[in-house]
């Protein structure tokens, strides 16, 4: 039975990978390790608790001791452990620092020291800054626009020199915007279904045409996991939902399948240094075998649903910290 550590399993994106795994692989057994920060939630991974193959530890990977001791004996590691919203990094830089630069530098150590098979650092396409058209491979440069994505980019380079200095079998996803299940509400698609679902307003950076591409969560969670077993030591692999939209329509289509008022839109003043369009290049990705199976409108009437069905998870979620997080951002900030 192969043994796998999940940074940051408690998360968005880590806790549906640790589904998923558990789900698909039967002779796999899945250590998380997480700091529980406002953005961990243990509730994430409760469909998954009694399992015996899953283990839980409360962590934080910036500590070289807990790092040490719980990958020890780990086949395989996927760093999914990050600071991950551009608009608290703008606020804030410290955390995002040493989390996305510091803690990924302690899990190379770790797994260089204790012979790791295998390092899968899952990073994004915010790396490669704005792009007018056309579409970034990963051989083309880095131009990081905040510092989000300016750490996730140091992590990503770091991971790339301990492939070249200490053969670290090590490679890099990086993937366009996710959705789905267990998201944080400080991200667009579920702060707008929660906000929709609470007859609130539905607030929208600028003009609303800033474009991404949108990812299934759970296609991406495929795509990890192959790229992780298949891909080739110091690669780098981009992974894209091929459903690229303008923000506005996005909330639109929220709007529709939520039934709420489109008089909610409200447009608010800009992010700083907002990027107007990411889009990759992902047929490396797809070269191993994998392409997106749920389709952009299936997967978001699924993502609706959910937040419909878990009213309870996100009223717990949106409570406390991030009401006063909430009120800073969109309740004292301008009208475009």
């Amino acid at each position: 039975m192969s043994r796998v550590l999940v940074t940051g399993g408690a998360g968005f994106i880590g806790s549906n990978f640790v589904h998923f795994l558990l789900r698909e692989q039967p002779d796999v057994r899945v250590t998380v390790l997480d700091k529980l920060t406002y953005a961990g939630n243990l509730e994430n991974l409760e469909p998954v608790q009694d399992d015996p193959r899953f283990e839980f530890v409360r962590g934080d990977i910036c500590d070289v001791g807990t790092v040490r001791q719980t990958m020890a004996g780990c086949d395989l590691v996927y760093n999914f452990a990050a600071e991950t919203h551009v608009d608290r990094s703008i606020q804030d830089a410290e955390a995002v620092v040493m989390t996305n630069v510091r803690g990924t530098q302690v899990l190379l150590d770790a797994a260089r020291e204790l012979r790791v098979g295998r390092f899968v650092q899952v990073s994004t396409d915010e790396v490669y800054g704005s792009r007018p058209a056309g579409r970034w491979r990963e051989t083309d440069p880095v131009n990081p626009s905040n510092p989000y994505s300016a750490c996730k980019a140091a992590g990503d380079f770091l991971v790339l020199a301990y492939v070249r200095t200490y053969k670290l079998p090590a490679l890099v996803t990086r993937s366009s915007n996710n959705f789905g299940p267990y998201q944080h509400p400080e991200k667009l698609i579920p702060l707008h279904v929660t906000n929709a679902l609470e007859g609130k307003e539905l607030p929208i950076y600028g003009d609303g045409s800033n474009v991404r591409d949108w990812l299934y969560v759970e296609d991406n969670c495929r795509a990890i996991d192959l790229v992780g077993r298949s891909g080739a030591t110091g690669e780098i692999y981009n992974i894209a939902g091929g459903n690229e939209c303008p923000n506005l329509w996005i909330v639109d289509e929220i709007v529709r399948w939520t039934g709420c008022d489109p008089h909610a839109k409200r447009f608010v003043t800009d992010r700083p240094g907002h990027d107007f369009r990411y889009a990759v290049d992902d047929a490396k990705t797809r070269a191993l075998g994998w392409a997106p199976q749920a389709s952009f409108a299936e997967a978001l009437r699924r993502t609706v649903d959910w937040y419909r069905a878990h009213e309870a998870w996100w009223r717990r979620v949106k409570g406390g910290e991030f009401a006063t997080y909430y009120r800073s951002m969109y309740e004292r900030r301008g009208d475009a």
